[in-house]
């Protein structure tokens, strides 16, 4: 059994590093924000210049893309959110540190995973309400189906966090570009602005590999169809979880490996 005290003290310790700088919490909110207004004004442009006729298509095109924005961030900052907790450890060289206390690997990646949720709360939340004001789209108003979006989403995204800081452990700051990075690979791939149908059909299999693509996929069929498609849905979650098992896994024979190869005690900068 985990402990609570030592989870919520190593949450709290983030929630301190965060409150302290307001530049993190600038940059936590800023991307969201930015690409919400650059991508939802482009849409309501070409809405109003009439590039999309058919009767009812420019509304739904519009909501689809807006809604894929805020999911896509949704899925990007609850990644970053977990990796980013973990590589300040690493440039605090305060990594060795935690590792030799009586915190166990389970509870660290439990508070990561708090942790991610926290900043995802702060980057993300104020950007859904100010898609209200400005395009009038409410995420919110999807009710249940975006409950089950958000658990898909965040499971995958704690996958690809644990994964990397695996990663991180083994191989050392030379690998850290993979924070920001690997998550944009899944981007083309994950159906995220347009369906599985447009990729070349070689592709599709591996899309649908995805559980991003289950969510994007249930995300047109709601806003389009009006249904929600539980079966896409529940296939992304039984997809989530091999890949979160997996990453368990990953996460703790790149930790060994790095606790024989003595790469711990050179995770500085």
């Amino acid at each position: 059994m985990g402990s609570a005290k030592r989870i919520g003290a190593m949450v709290l310790r983030y929630s301190y590093l965060l409150r302290a700088s307001y530049t993190r919490i600038l940059d936590i909110i800023y991307w969201p924000l930015l690409q919400m207004l650059t991508w939802g004004f482009l849409q309501s442009y070409l809405v109003k210049a009439g590039a999309l006729t058919s009767p009812g298509g420019a509304a739904q095109a519009a909501g689809t893309l807006i809604g894929a924005i805020l999911l896509w961030d949704i899925l990007l900052r609850g990644q970053q959110g977990f990796s980013f907790s973990f590589i300040e450890e690493m440039w605090s060289r305060n990594l060795p540190n935690i590792l030799m206390s009586p915190l166990r690997p389970a509870e660290f990646v439990v508070s990561l995973i708090l942790m991610s949720l926290i900043r995802l709360s702060v980057g993300v939340l104020p950007v859904t309400l100010l898609a209200i004001v400005f395009f009038g789209f409410n995420l919110w108003a999807l009710g249940v189906a975006f409950g089950a979006f958000f658990v898909v989403l965040m499971f995958f995204a704690w996958s690809i966090g644990l994964f990397v800081s695996g990663l991180l452990l083994r191989l050392g700051l030379g690998a850290e570009n993979l924070v920001w990075s690997l998550m944009f690979f899944v981007q083309p791939l994950g159906a995220v602005y347009y369906p599985v149908s447009t990729l070349p059909t070689w592709l599709q299999p591996i899309s649908w590999t995805l559980p991003p693509t289950y969510v994007f996929e249930g995300l047109r069929a709601v806003l389009i169809d009006h249904v929600i498609r539980w079966d896409l849905l529940a296939q992304g979650l039984a997809i989530d979880a091999v890949l979160f098992t997996l990453a368990c896994v990953a996460f703790g024979l790149l930790l060994k490996s790095a606790r024989r190869a003595g790469t711990l005690l050179q995770s500085g900068e």
